[in-house]
């Protein structure tokens, strides 16, 4: 039996939507292409396309996301906001 109560989650399952809408957002307010990103971040464009498409969304690690951060002069609490 354990001693912890049971509690509930809301959990956007639609934070990577929102990650990746954001970082196009920052991305674009700073002029930067999508190239420009990757390179600036070291990595591939493909990876930074993936990030931002609906279609090919896919994960990105904690050190991938303060990358971007860093090179779009946000902090990372931006990237999780909800519009």
């Amino acid at each position: 039996m354990s001693n912890y109560e049971y509690k509930e989650f809301n959990f956007n399952k639609d934070i990577k939507k929102i990650i990746a809408n954001n970082i196009r957002k920052y991305r674009k307010e700073k002029g930067y292409t999508q190239e420009q990103l990757a390179l600036y971040t070291d990595r591939s464009f493909e990876f930074i396309r993936r990030i931002e498409s609906e279609e090919g969304r896919r994960g990105f690690s904690v050190e991938t996301l303060w990358r971007i951060a860093t090179v779009l002069e946000v902090s990372m609490d931006k990237l999780f906001e909800e519009k």
